[in-house]
């Protein structure tokens, strides 16, 4: 199973060629709950702070400008520890 990637503070090129801001946008209240990854998901946060912790994982902490990328197939619990806003792609 491979592993959450997280990129702290991407460039704004890179965000650019990967078409970030043109991606829809999810935003969650502080919550935790269970999530199943059909597919791989890129986000960006704009905004909040989270901890996801793979089935049999260590807790991954992610957050405002964190470029993050979720593995297929990676059964999770997130836990929003302050409001989320990001843009998402899945596939």
């Amino acid at each position: 199973m491979e592993a959450i990637k997280v990129e702290h503070e991407p460039t704004a090129e890179r965000l650019e060629k990967l078409g970030v801001f043109g991606w829809p946008v999810w935003t969650k209240e502080v919550s935790e709950f269970p999530w199943v990854y059909d597919e791989q998901e890129v986000c960006y946060f704009l905004e909040g702070e989270i901890e996801v912790t793979p089935e049999g994982g260590a807790p991954v902490k992610a957050g405002k400008g964190d470029l993050v990328t979720f593995p297929a197939g990676m059964a999770c619990t997130w836990k929003v520890i302050a409001p989320v806003r990001k843009h998402y792609r899945f596939g």
